[in-house]
């Protein structure tokens, strides 16, 4: 009688404690999973059915990611694509509802991509109609300062490029098409302003109107307030600057085809710590106390390759550097990526040197084949810069360069044409949406759907989180923690085989599995207990 009873709470003990085991592991998930897809066969940010995937190939090649959210680093301010006139003009080309629904794949991060870090131009830019600023030729007292050159609308006379061809909304413009985009639905965005070149007036060594040459040092205190006016105007047009660059490009001065401007290290640090610090603290816009509360400017703004010297000569020098919120860098030549490592040591040299500051990529940009601009992006193209396949180098570039530091990830333009305009000195590029502004068709390339990838799923203020794995050739991945606890696990597979992933998260175990020449979201969301 013992012995049965004894037996009997020995069943029932066992079948306690593995009811107990089982509720635990269930209560041992945290996280639901939905998983994103972007591949060369031809998925577009496609949610994958997980039980529809056939884990028990036992020939796949198969890697373990260790995902620790309580590890942190970097804190994210967005990634996006950039606000020109020539984006603003090819949406004054397309209906208004069209228009609207473009904005909205850009900007709703529920709907469409949830662009959050942008940039635009001041004064013009390669991408812009024809050379502009906001001065008459001569006002050293900026009397004549107005905005009004992004405000006014187009004519369809401004070059050739633009002839001919029907305007929608002919009032439309780059701030117009700012404001628009800020009403979108769940649109949250911040801008980085920087200027291609001061006015032909207070430059000297130009070839031609706006191009090479450098500022002279009698105007630097002019520009100095040029810059300050350009951000309190458009803040009274409701549009607030996040950040700007004292120069893009400063390096490239002597052989540009479009507006440029010379700035040397020493130039840059002296212009940045005797009159463009100054004047904006004076005005208002910068708080040195706390660099985040004001508008942030940041130095450099050139190829990252060679970034280092540059910002060194700014921030070994306690005065310069005090002004200076961080380093924005450009990823060209693009060609030379993958052969440097993606230049991941330079990244780390800035972070080591200088922690305090911060990191931000400001462009990136492709020569577009207008024939084939879905394909182009998959196979080997052809630039000025070289040889590459555009997917991988993006994919490998982004990835690489939050990795390593780096807090934001912007491309160059947002909008072009179908065949990559206007530019008015054939510079052809692609960018994520591309409008042929005669037949109204609109094109998301492979490149928008890359930085939803990253922009839809990490959003602002999220920080990048430790991932770890044995090393695979040819696949790269990071992860990050947004604010609201859910994980965005970002893989990119650029083997000719697929592969299964499994991740470790808090002891629970997630897998799927990455097509060839694929990228992956993997979005973790917190479940309630």
């Amino acid at each position: 009688m013992n012995i049965k009873l004894n037996n009997q709470i020995l069943l029932y003990l066992a079948i306690f404690i593995l009811f107990i085991g089982c509720k635990e592991e269930k209560e041992k998930q945290a996280y639901a999973i939905k998983v994103y897809q972007t591949s060369y066969a031809g998925d577009n940010l496609k949610i994958l059915n997980l039980d529809s995937i056939n884990r028990s190939n036992n020939n796949l090649k198969k890697v373990k990611l260790e995902i620790n959210p309580q590890k942190e680093f970097q804190k994210y301010y967005g990634f996006g694509a950039s606000f020109t006139e020539s984006s603003a003009w090819n949406l004054a080309t397309i209906p208004k509802k069209l228009r609207k629904e473009v904005l909205t794949n850009l900007f709703n991060p529920t709907k469409g991509a949830g662009f959050s870090l942008t940039r635009t131009h001041i004064n013009s830019s390669d991408y812009a109609n024809n050379h502009y600023t906001y001065v008459k030729d001569g006002d050293e007292s900026l009397n004549s300062f107005s905005i009004h050159e992004d405000l006014k609308g187009f004519s369809g006379d401004e070059n050739e490029q633009v002839k001919n061809i029907e305007l929608i909304e002919p009032s439309y413009d780059l701030i117009p098409m700012i404001l628009e985009a800020s009403t979108i639905d769940g649109a949250d965005f911040k801008i980085i302003a920087s200027p291609w070149s001061p006015p032909s007036w207070m430059k000297t060594g130009e070839t031609k109107e706006m191009t090479n040459g450098s500022l002279l040092p009698k105007y630097y205190p002019v520009w100095a307030k040029y810059l300050s006016k350009y951000v309190s105007a458009y803040q009274k047009q409701g549009i607030n600057i996040w950040a700007i660059t004292p120069q893009n490009e400063p390096l490239h001065n002597h052989d540009a085809r479009w507006d440029s401007n010379g700035f040397t290290p020493e130039q840059g640090r002296d212009f940045l710590k005797n009159h463009l610090g100054p004047q904006f603290v004076k005005d208002g816009h910068l708080n040195i106390d706390d660099l985040n509360k004001g508008v942030k400017i940041l130095i450099y703004d050139h190829n990252k390759s060679v970034m280092n010297n540059y910002a060194d000569a700014t921030y070994k020098d306690t005065e310069a550097s005090k002004y200076a919120w961080g380093t924005a860098f450009h990823w060209y030549a693009n060609s030379e990526l993958k052969e440097n490592n993606y230049y991941a040591e330079e990244l780390d040299k800035l972070q080591q040197n200088w922690p305090d500051k911060g990191i931000i990529h400001t462009e990136s940009s492709i020569d577009i084949d207008a024939q084939d601009p879905i394909g182009q992006y998959w196979r080997e193209s052809t630039d000025y810069a070289g040889k590459f396949i555009p997917f991988e180098t993006y994919a490998y570039d982004i990835i690489s360069d939050v990795n390593h530091g780096t807090q934001g990830y912007v491309e160059w333009c947002m909008i072009l044409s179908n065949e990559g305009k206007p530019n008015p000195y054939d510079n052809f590029n692609s960018a994520p949406v591309l409008i042929n502004p005669e037949t109204d068709e609109v094109i998301y390339t492979p490149l928008y759907y890359l930085l939803s990838h990253f922009s839809k799923f990490i959003r602002p203020n999220a920080v990048r989180i430790d991932s770890k794995s044995k090393e695979l050739e040819g696949l790269i991945y990071t992860a990050a923690k947004n604010t609201d606890g859910s994980l965005a696990v970002v893989i990119y597979n650029n083997k000719n085989e697929s592969i299964e992933v499994s991740m470790d998260v808090k002891g629970n175990n997630y897998t799927t599995t990455i097509e060839p020449k694929a990228i992956q979201t993997i979005h973790l969301k917190e479940l309630k207990k």
